[in-house]
């Protein structure tokens, strides 16, 4: 099987850093596991890695998409497995790097993804009740249906509750029938998987400090572009953290001490989500990494651990 590194964990953990300087040590190439960073234009709301904070190492898959472009999970899954087939066959060691679960299990595991076939006909029928008003209606049907979905699901969150129903108006099938197919999966590679997280009152520390610097960087006014270059509030990005805050901000909703408010809460709480998704498989060796732990001796422990585990030629 092929070798596959994956660095994962909770947003402001340090991934992408220390996915970098794996990189370098073991010759390898990264691909982002990240739903928004596929966008282009979405640079300062993501914490997008810059050119230089790559230090030459290749990414991939990140801002190749137009915001208002439709891109799905079992997209991401065949082009990120492609993409992994690619750098492995140049005698490379993919590393898969982010924080977006659903990508990672994707890629990983053998995910099944329901049929597409007449789903914008099923989903304009969902989006007219929702827009309506009937969102509690909807989540107590999904309850109906799919109980499993709805208890992971909150009741105000609209997209993944009309996710949710879609697939089961499409397929006759709950969408949580979809992780995986099989008990016990055989594994498309042979892995080793890296969670980096930290102390829950350093991780918070750390999302305030990122938060502050994106709107020092000019996240307000990245937002404001993409609004002038035409894109719609409700697309699928700008409904992201950071993204959704701002553009309520900029219609004049709340001030921006509360936008930035909002942001940390949010981003607090998405953070909470990742670890409770990322908790659930065995497969992950954990790194707790201090307030002062250096990303060039972390690194090093990680890529000797990588090396006991997997096989991989440095060069």
């Amino acid at each position: 099987m092929t070798p596959l590194v994956v660095v994962l964990g909770p947003t402001a953990a340090g991934k992408s850093e220390i996915a970098v300087e794996l990189a370098l040590k073991l010759s390898g190439e990264i691909v982002s596991a990240d739903s928004v960073q596929v966008y282009k234009y979405l640079d300062i709301g993501t914490a997008r890695i810059t050119p230089g904070q790559q230090k030459g190492v290749a990414h991939h898959l990140l801002g190749f998409l137009e915001p208002d472009e439709e891109f799905t999970a079992a997209q991401y899954q065949q082009l990120a497995r492609e993409t992994i087939d690619g750098i492995a066959g140049r005698g490379r060691l993919p590393i898969l790097a982010g924080g977006t679960g659903l990508y990672i299990q994707a890629v990983i595991d053998p995910y099944e993804f329901p049929s597409q076939e007449g789903l914008m006909q099923v989903r304009q029928r969902l989006h007219s009740r929702m827009e309506a008003g009937r969102g509690e209606e909807l989540y107590a049907e999904l309850q109906q249906v799919d109980p499993e979905a709805a208890g992971r699901i909150h009741p105000h969150d609209q997209r993944r509750i009309t996710r949710a129903l879609e697939v089961y108006q499409l397929t006759q099938r709950p969408i949580s029938s979809y992780r995986t197919t099989g008990a016990a999966p055989e594994p498309r590679y042979n892995l080793a998987m890296i969670g980096l997280s930290r102390s829950r009152p350093e991780l918070y520390r750390r999302i305030d400090l990122r938060v502050d610097q994106m709107f020092r960087d000019g996240l307000v006014d990245e937002v404001r572009g993409l609004l002038e270059r035409g894109c719609q509030p409700g697309l699928k990005p700008l409904q992201t953290l950071g993204y959704r805050q701002v553009i309520s901000y900029l219609a004049g909703e709340y001030d921006l001490d509360t936008a930035i408010s909002l942001v940390k809460q949010a981003t607090r709480n998405y953070a909470k989500r990742q670890l409770t998704w990322f908790g659930r498989d065995s497969r992950i060796r954990w790194w707790q990494l201090a307030e002062d732990a250096h990303p060039g001796a972390v690194s090093e422990e990680i890529a000797q651990f990588i090396c006991r585990s997997i096989p991989v030629n440095v060069e």
